[in-house]
């Protein structure tokens, strides 16, 4: 019997659900379509690179389509000491990597501006080679994370346009 009860519970809970006019961030016509035709610009530095890397992953870009919006990305990186070691040398570092971007209709309009900021940690080598390798794990972690947060607040923002 409690089994059939909790079959039973699941039911009613999907139904009103769906009786409450809840519609998924991807459902169609929704955002998906949307997003996979968003060009990127970034800037020329490696972190831009590795941005627009990240977003065309993140957005699924599809090359075959014409652009409908035109993302334009300006990256900021600060870098600070966290920890220090007897001898004075640092042994942790804090990565603030921060994005302004707008977001505007190829074809004219009104354009949607932020910012997302994200922060890493990563620790700091002996060796020159470990010190370049962890600081450059930590700029990628950097950027997956601040493109991740990139499109969701587009998502947010297209569905927020695509609403009747």
């Amino acid at each position: 019997m409690t089994r059939l009860a909790r079959i039973g519970a699941a039911f009613s809970a999907l139904m009103m659900l769906a009786a409450c006019g809840f519609t998924p961030l991807y459902a169609e016509p929704g955002v998906s379509p949307t997003l996979s035709r968003i060009s990127v610009s970034v800037p020329d530095t490696r972190a831009g690179y590795e941005l627009r890397q990240a977003l065309e992953d993140e957005l699924a870009w599809d090359r075959g389509q014409t652009p409908l919006w035109r993302l334009q990305t300006d990256v900021e990186q600060r870098r600070v000491a966290l920890g220090r070691r007897v001898d004075d040398t640092v042994s942790r570092y804090e990565l603030v990597l921060t994005v302004r971007y707008q977001l505007a209709p190829v074809s004219g309009g009104e354009a949607i501006t932020d910012a997302v900021t994200a922060t890493v940690t990563y620790a700091a080598a002996d060796q020159a080679y470990a010190a370049i390798a962890a600081q450059r794990d930590g700029e990628q972690r950097a950027v997956a994370e601040a493109a991740r947060l990139i499109r969701l607040d587009l998502s947010r923002a297209l569905a927020d346009l695509n609403r009747p």
